[in-house]
């Protein structure tokens, strides 16, 4: 696949296009994203993170990318809104209802306007760390009582349960949600068919381009399908073995700056 051909490049951001520091080399990414524009590709933002948090990441070019933010749940693409899931009450109820029964289960309702958790069922230390991840984010007596439009509900557990919690949720909301994992003990729980390749599907759509012409980049079980639709995908030497199955190539990894590496080969 030549630059020419590529018109799609989606990165993941923790684990893979970050540091862990939440560090970028800036000047080597503007220097790809300028030849990148030269040749048609668009620069897309795939995560399971709020908006408002990735949308802080790129402060400069922010209102030149597109981001399937949400894990597909909300699509904004050069600062208008695409795509924004609408998860019913009852399925935000039935999910809340479940972590009752799970002291150290803490959950995050993600919103259009604003995400949220509940009061009394988070601690403050939960809350300081959610904020890194939700720049727009409240803590609320009554989720009952929100006036918002829901996207996706956000779960941490214990890492080390992390799998035994994917299994009971799989298992307790089977055909209500699906399930995903992004690593870290987070889980996320969104609507069915709704994940970072739908969203990718509907920016192709929307631009008139195939999955061939795209490239992805990934680490976590909520990267799969993406990797899986592009025609070029790359799993960070870092992701789990059933990542880099899903991917058609590794790269190094996000402390080796792995996705600019390869940016700079293809462009």
């Amino acid at each position: 696949m030549s630059q020419h051909e590529i018109k799609l490049v989606a990165v993941d951001v923790d684990g893979t296009f970050v540091r862990a520091d939440y560090s970028f080399d800036r000047p080597r990414f503007e220097r790809i994203l300028s030849r990148m524009n030269a040749v048609g590709c668009r620069f897309v933002v795939a995560s399971g993170n709020q908006y408002y948090q990735l949308r802080d990441l790129f402060p400069e070019q922010h209102h030149e990318f597109a981001f399937v933010a949400e894990n597909g749940a909300y699509i904004v693409d050069e600062g208008h809104l695409v795509f924004a899931v609408d998860m019913p009450r009852e399925v935000v109820k039935r999910i809340a209802e479940l972590c009752y029964n799970y002291p150290e289960v803490q959950a995050i309702i993600s919103g259009v306007e604003c995400a949220y958790c509940q009061r009394a069922n988070v601690s403050s230390e939960f809350f300081e760390l959610a904020k890194v991840y939700y720049h727009r984010l409240k803590r609320v007596d009554d989720l009952s009582q929100i006036d918002d439009q829901f996207l996706k509900v956000s779960l941490l557990v214990p890492d080390e349960k992390t799998s035994y919690f994917y299994n009971l949720l799989c298992q307790q909301l089977n055909g209500i949600v699906d399930v995903t994992t992004s690593g870290h003990g987070w889980v996320d729980l969104i609507m069915p068919g709704c994940h970072k390749a739908s969203g990718l599907a509907k920016l192709v759509q929307r631009w008139r381009i195939t999955p061939e012409q795209c490239v992805s980049f990934g680490d976590g079980g909520n990267d799969i399908e993406m990797l899986q639709y592009c025609g070029r995908s790359y799993a960070m030497q870092n992701a789990p073995e059933n990542v880099k199955e899903a991917a058609k190539f590794v790269c190094p990894s996000n402390e080796e700056d792995g996705v600019l590496e390869v940016l700079d080969e293809l462009f």
